[in-house]
């Protein structure tokens, strides 16, 4: 398959450079010294099982990508709208676009720029990966999984091609029944989990063993299952206990990608996690107060903070600038 890869990072140079290894034609969009050392030299891969390094076409310009099959969007969600022209010249030249990112608002983001609604897959990664120098992306985690499916539910033919692909790259990879309940069950868990790590400045270990650490993960939890049950998402029962569970299996030092941004003074993803709980619980009648507080602390405390959305859809930007 001819393959398009939007955001050569951690998630999205790891899985192209392996689905290149299976014989697909990935070409990547990339930019600045990263772009520069894989056209140089490739694209180093450091991952449990050793290091190797491949060759893939790579270009910063959108036209370059537009002869594909599938495009797969993997930027940090602050830079969405850096890509969507990207992602749009590929969706009307006929491509299947999926995202891969946090949050549970990717899609209509990616329609609302244009991008033909109709071409849009939605998706999620789970995996431990970064780009720790230029032309390198690194995957720390054992797992690597990908979830891919159509907003409308039940399988289809395009979203098993696009999933096989990534399992001939070594990917768990798989067609979800109902992708919305898979993504509210990502972002239930990891919301929290950033809301909690970035406001204490620490590893779940720490936040478990607090005095009413554990009281904290318990609230965020149940206050996005909440929502999602008021917006109609179908979540099992007992979610609430599984993705605690989820937590108490967590190794003490495991951070969120939040907390590593705000440790480095980058960008955050606040506003598609606490930030969108937040708005809604507004929007839903849902009291929020464990996510509040965090988009409250967290927008305060990051000095790049991109801009937050309130509930009415006007932007509200964060500094800690006097």
């Amino acid at each position: 398959m001819k393959i398009a890869i939007l955001g050569a990072g951690g998630v999205g140079g790891y899985f192209g450079a392996t689905m290149a290894r299976a014989g697909h034609a990935v070409r990547l969009l990339a930019r600045g010294e990263h772009l520069s050392a894989i056209r140089a030299r490739g694209l180093e891969v450091r991952e449990p099982g050793g290091v190797w390094r491949i060759s893939m076409p790579a270009s910063d310009g959108p036209a370059d990508l537009a002869d594909v099959d599938f495009a797969v969007v993997a930027v940090k969600s602050y830079s969405l709208s850096e890509v969507a022209p990207a992602a749009k010249t590929a969706a009307e030249a006929g491509a299947v676009v999926l995202p891969l990112l946090n949050g549970v608002e990717a899609f209509d983001t990616l329609a609302a720029a244009g991008v033909p609604a109709g071409q849009i897959l939605e998706g999620l990664a789970m995996i431990g990966a970064s780009r720790p120098e230029p032309g390198v992306v690194q995957r720390s985690s054992e797992f690597r999984a990908v979830v891919v499916g159509e907003r409308s539910g039940g399988p289809s033919e395009r979203a098993e091609r696009i999933a096989s692909a990534f399992r001939d790259g070594g990917a768990d990879a798989r067609v979800s029944e109902n992708v919305t309940v898979d993504l509210w069950r990502k972002l239930i868990f990891l919301a929290t989990f950033a809301a909690v790590s970035g406001m204490s400045r620490r590893s779940i270990g720490p936040v478990r063993e607090a005095p009413l650490g554990r009281l904290l993960l318990e609230r965020g939890v149940a206050e996005i299952v909440a929502i999602a049950r008021a917006r109609g998402v179908p979540l099992p029962a007992g979610e609430e206990g599984r993705t605690l569970e989820r937590f108490d299996a967590m190794p003490p030092d495991l951070k969120p990608s939040l907390l590593f941004d705000l440790e480095h003074g980058s960008p955050t993803e606040l506003d598609v996690l606490s930030g969108a709980v937040s708005r809604y619980g507004r929007a839903t009648g849902v009291a929020t107060p464990v996510h509040d507080t965090a988009t409250a602390v967290l927008s305060a405390a990051s000095a790049k903070a991109p801009a937050l959305r309130s509930e009415t859809g006007e932007s509200v930007v964060a500094s800690n600038r006097p």
